[in-house]
């Protein structure tokens, strides 16, 4: 059933990793507000093995019994033809293309020196490859379309994660990539804005098959007056807005979201300085270095630190 407000009435989304979880409630709520959803998902494990074209068909079934439009896609947009497979199956489905979610993932946790190889590769292609390669096919469609005079009021929300902003034990891998989304989210917004496009990222907590184990004693039933409160859908309604027309003016910026909580991140910024206007000595810079770091913000704890 859409809702009543139709934020998305005429737009075109595409949702990668949508056949569970945060991509799956994206969907939905997407859907619910009007959009026509393309659903990609490759149908894998938690670790990234295995495939299968079940939750991805399940999501647009569910979308089409409430009176939506679906189509499923079922390629690996860590790769070339699949991202660009994404963006023409919008195309050839809906012929337009408006939003993109990034959300697709999986993880590989080990403590660094048990961290292989495979598994950084791994990793770092689902997590950053999976979001540049359809970013990069989306945006060069959107660019064709604003340089042939159709400006477009286009948007991609990319996932981060509070292991890229703080850092999360035993996830080095992951942290890693997900700090390379919220750079890759910085310089999207920066490049493609003359073309019509926003990218933001988000920086989502909810109850997944990636964190079911990781927050556990945190995920607990639903509380009083029967609110969720790491239901993925809490999620959705902040990616739904950024994904819609109504976000205008909002572009490189990172949110955290969490049950009914909403929070803009202020990232790396010039903090205490000092300038000698000549070298230092190690001993020297050793003391500006303290002195600077007395005067500054003491950082947050990294996730699973004791």
């Amino acid at each position: 059933m859409t809702s009543p407000t139709a934020l998305c009435a005429g737009r075109v989304v595409a949702v990668t990793g949508a056949g569970r979880g945060l991509g799956r409630a994206h969907a939905l709520a997407f859907a619910a507000e009007g959009a026509k959803v393309v659903v990609n998902d490759l149908g894998v494990g938690l670790d990234g093995s295995g495939a299968g074209s079940g939750p991805a068909q399940q999501v647009v079934e569910e979308i089409r019994a409430a009176g939506g439009e679906a189509v499923a896609h079922g390629g690996d947009v860590a790769t070339a033809d699949g991202a660009a497979s994404l963006v023409a199956t919008a195309l050839d489905s809906f012929g337009r293309l408006d939003t993109l979610v990034n959300n697709a993932g999986f993880l590989r946790d080990r403590m660094l020196v048990n961290l292989d190889e495979d598994d950084w590769d791994a990793v770092m292609r689902v997590h950053l490859k999976g979001h540049f390669l359809p970013l990069r096919h989306a945006a060069a469609h959107w660019r064709a379309e604003a340089k042939a005079g159709r400006v477009p009021e286009a948007r991609v929300v990319n996932t981060g994660s509070g292991a890229g902003l703080l850092g999360s034990v035993g996830q080095g891998n992951y942290a890693a990539a997900k700090a390379g989304i919220v750079g890759l989210t910085l310089v999207a917004a920066a490049e493609m804005g003359r073309y019509g496009v926003q990218v933001n990222a988000i920086a989502p907590a909810a109850r997944t098959r990636m964190t079911e184990e990781a927050f556990a004693e945190t995920m607990a039933a639903p509380g009083e007056g029967g609110f969720d409160a790491m239901a993925p859908e809490n999620v959705s309604p902040l990616v739904v807005w950024l994904g819609s027309a109504a976000s205008a003016g909002v572009t490189g910026r990172v949110f955290e979201a969490e049950a009914g909580r909403i929070t803009v991140m202020e990232g790396w910024r010039p903090g205490p300085t000092a300038d000698k206007g000549a070298r230092r000595s190690p001993a020297e810079a050793g003391e500006t270095a303290a002195k600077l770091l007395a005067a500054s913000e003491a950082p947050q704890p990294v996730y699973g630190a004791r």
